[in-house]
């Protein structure tokens, strides 16, 4: 239930399995989207293409070199990046999905998919439409355009701007010489005024607009992740790097622990429970920082730890991580 991220790439991977496997989009197949900026990683895409017979070069746009940043108290420095690219999404998630029965439009409710299905996979992203509500969610919404530049783009690499107190950030993706995604997602909401005022100064021509909100609850806050027959893959149960606002990673790596669990429920919960265990750490870093109640000598134990685990899987990142950026942020 969903074709995005997770569940184009879980549909891809179980094509030509042992099972039936039908996947239903709630879009029409002409409006069908995918909302939020195209940034990935490299060699994790690459990965995880090759598994399902494809090449993601076919669908790779910009290979970034650096990631320009400003701070709210002006402090500019680069970080120094290591796969992080942007590509077609919408054309992968297309090709994931292209031999596959997919049913767009209104899908049946639920009771009619329980009689004719063993299993409902929820892969509807923030929505969570099939699981039961949280009792607590967190997120933060989003608005972004999609620019056409006559001539000279007014970045040549990724640009990022965190809003004062990491309540969000802007950014600016390139999208090849002509064109960028441009947007920003803010929990104060001043993301849609951050993201015109952009337009306004470099000019441009919108071609598309698009808006969401991205729940950054990490999966120890999204329980249940199963329901009888229903469970939840990606963004549904909180796969998304608070920090960074990033899900395609780890909405795809949980596709791939859902593969490796998908007879026995108590242990997929165990293994996104092991998988996802920074996550908290990085989302109480994160609120913190929000709500105004941030402390760095209180919360060094914590800040430490998500060094050392973005350090030692920069390659996951897609960057080179040095703890005097991330310190700078934490200072803004």
């Amino acid at each position: 239930m969903g074709i995005g991220v997770a569940g184009s790439y879980l549909m891809a991977r179980l094509h030509n399995s042992e099972h039936t496997v039908v996947g239903y989009e709630r879009m029409t197949k002409e409006r069908h989207d995918s909302i939020c900026a195209w940034g990935t990683i490299r060699p994790l895409l690459e990965e995880f293409c090759k598994k399902t017979g494809r090449n993601f070069s076919d669908f790779m746009i910009h290979d970034g070199k650096n990631m320009h940043v400003r701070m709210n108290n002006n402090v500019k420095f680069d970080i120094k990046l290591k796969g992080l690219c942007t590509y077609d999404k919408l054309a992968l998630i297309k090709d994931f999905v292209k031999d596959s029965e997919v049913i767009y439009g209104n899908p049946p409710p639920i009771e009619k998919l329980k009689e004719e299905y063993d299993m409902i996979v929820d892969c509807t992203g923030f929505h969570r439409v099939y699981l039961p509500k949280l009792k607590e969610d967190f997120f933060l919404p989003t608005y972004e355009y999609k620019i056409e530049y006559e001539e000279k783009v007014p970045y040549d690499d990724f640009y990022i701007e965190p809003f004062p107190g990491m309540s969000g950030y802007f950014w600016y993706f390139p999208l090849g010489k002509r064109w960028a995604h441009v947007g920003a997602g803010d929990y104060n909401k001043q993301h849609i005024v951050a993201t015109d005022n952009f337009l306004k100064k470099h000019g441009g021509k919108v071609i598309k607009t698009k808006g969401r909100p991205i729940r950054l609850a990490t999966p120890d806050r999204c329980k249940p992740y199963y329901s009888g027959k229903v469970v939840g893959v990606g963004e549904s149960i909180g796969t998304v790097y608070a920090l960074l606002g990033e899900g395609i990673i780890p909405s795809m790596q949980c596709v791939e622990i859902f593969l490796e669990n998908m007879h026995d429920f108590e242990a997929y919960e165990k293994a996104v429970e092991k998988h996802y265990k920074i996550y908290a750490k990085v989302f109480n870093f994160v609120r913190a920082k929000i709500h105004k109640d941030f402390s760095l000598l209180k919360s060094l134990p914590d800040f430490v730890a998500i060094f050392r685990y973005m350090k030692k899987h920069e390659d996951r990142f897609g960057m080179k991580i040095k703890i005097a950026d991330l310190i700078k942020v934490a200072r803004a």
